[in-house]
């Protein structure tokens, strides 16, 4: 890649990411309630005012608008900014890591469905089947057309990521009577099985447990929960996915079909 086309791609990937990160503000937001993500526009939940163009451009609108609305003053949540940020500067990321590539294509679209499913169940405690069901599509067309996995892997990835956590809810209510893992779990390691591999999985699998197992430790030191708490599992399993197709560990070359 000539050398100065790659600040330009970085650039433009930032650009692309800060647009998607608005969009799923709308999806987090909507989706969770039922709601359309094309209609109505995007409004003011306090006013009802339609939100005008110039205002909604990602982080710098609300940095402008000093996270108030035009028409009624009502506080903007500080989440809508975080959101398009973080979603540039990881698409950036994806785009210098991966290049123009199928695989880099799979992954961006992966890590963008992952920000909306780890932040609707931190907030809602549920993984939406609208977002986890394309998720798997994602990692089956991904392997078919070169991406990250080979299409054997993305069989047994699905295979096994979907398998695990079922057994662990049918041992888990055997032995406590209580479901420890919700279905949506289920259908998102399916779809990190899909776009990952095998290897994959179970690697992200792990480092949500030990994430989970931590966090849970924490609310407990701090009085806010007990060995009873129910957690957004679906968030960790976003944070360690993301990580894993961020971070160029050894294994990614392991166990190819």
């Amino acid at each position: 890649m000539d050398v100065w086309l790659q600040p330009l791609m970085l650039i433009y990937a930032v650009c692309v990411g800060a647009v998607v990160g608005s969009f799923l503000n709308v999806v987090i937001y909507r989706v969770p309630r039922g709601e359309s993500v094309v209609k109505p526009r995007s409004h003011c939940p306090n006013c009802g005012h339609l939100i005008r163009w110039y205002d909604n451009i990602p982080v710098l609108s609300w940095l402008i608008l000093r996270g108030r609305c035009r028409d009624c003053g009502a506080p903007i949540s500080v989440r809508y900014p975080v959101v398009e940020l973080v979603t540039a500067i990881l698409t950036a990321l994806i785009v210098s890591r991966y290049g123009l590539s199928v695989a880099m294509g799979e992954a961006v679209v992966f890590v963008w469905m992952s920000i909306a499913l780890g932040l609707i169940d931190l907030e809602h405690q549920i993984l939406p089947d609208v977002i986890t069901y394309p998720a798997v599509v994602l990692g089956i067309a991904g392997s078919l057309a070169g991406g990250l996995t080979t299409p054997l892997e993305a069989g047994l990835g699905i295979v096994v990521g979907g398998g695990i956590p079922i057994a662990v809810i049918v041992l888990y209510k055997a032995v406590r009577g209580i479901e420890g893992m919700g279905f949506g779990d289920v259908k998102y390691l399916a779809a990190i099985g899909a776009v990952l591999g095998v290897m994959g999985c179970l690697w992200v699998l792990i480092v949500a447990a030990i994430l989970g197992a931590l966090v849970g430790v924490g609310l407990m030191i701090a009085g806010r929960g007990d060995g009873r708490t129910a957690l957004p599992f679906g968030t960790f399993l976003a944070v360690a996915s993301i990580v894993y197709l961020l971070v160029p560990l050894p294994w990614h070359q392991l166990f190819r079909f």
